[in-house]
């Protein structure tokens, strides 16, 4: 399968958007191998044998993502960011499922958002941990929580998140230290 284009992908979701069914016939293959790449990011430390596998992950985003049926797709960066929040909603509701404490041995424990993989390797707390401490910046700051959660959760680059934000890269990258910086104290304060 050739790789498509950003603008290709922008146009089969903007046609998807105005009801042509063919293009989502001719997108889900391109943006199903996407999907699974982000689930597989998140998925591939997790222990053998754990009950959410990539698939059911991908899966899950995709049915939710094609039953939305009045969203005006705005650009393939606009469609991975919302993939990425109905991941992050699906994981964290799937750590919260399995009742993970909020602390374990009374700390909070450390999350490197440059290492996404850290959340999916057997320690459930820190994606809850994260999600709460995201909901709290979202309060103080919203933009530098899209941020995190743009380039944690949606794998998204730098130029990708200016691109939904409709803001600089320069603004991203100052968005996206600074946003680090305070979640990684609040996730590290007793």
């Amino acid at each position: 399968m050739s790789i498509a284009s950003p603008k290709e992908i922008t146009g089969l979701l903007v046609a998807w958007s105005d009801g042509d069914q063919s293009a989502l016939e001719e997108l889900t293959p391109l943006v199903y191998e996407e999907l699974h790449r982000l689930a597989h990011h998140y998925m591939s430390h997790e222990r053998a044998g754990h009950t959410l596998q990539t698939s059911a992950l991908v899966n899950e985003a995709y049915l939710r993502l094609i039953d939305w049926k009045n969203v005006r797709w705005q650009s393939r960066a606009h469609f991975f960011s919302v993939s990425a929040q109905l991941m992050r909603r699906i994981l964290v509701d799937f750590a919260r499922t399995r009742r993970y404490p909020d602390r374990v041995g009374g700390e909070r424990p450390l999350i490197a958002l440059d290492n996404a993989a850290e959340l999916t390797s057997g320690r459930g707390p820190n994606l809850v941990a994260l999600d709460e401490a995201l909901m709290s910046l979202s309060e103080l700051d919203p933009r530098k929580s899209k941020v995190v959660e743009l380039r944690f959760f949606g794998g998204l680059s730098l130029v990708e998140v200016a691109e939904v934000l409709k803001v600089s890269r320069a603004t991203v990258r100052r968005d996206w230290s600074l946003a680090r910086a305070w979640l990684h104290r609040e996730l590290t304060k007793s």
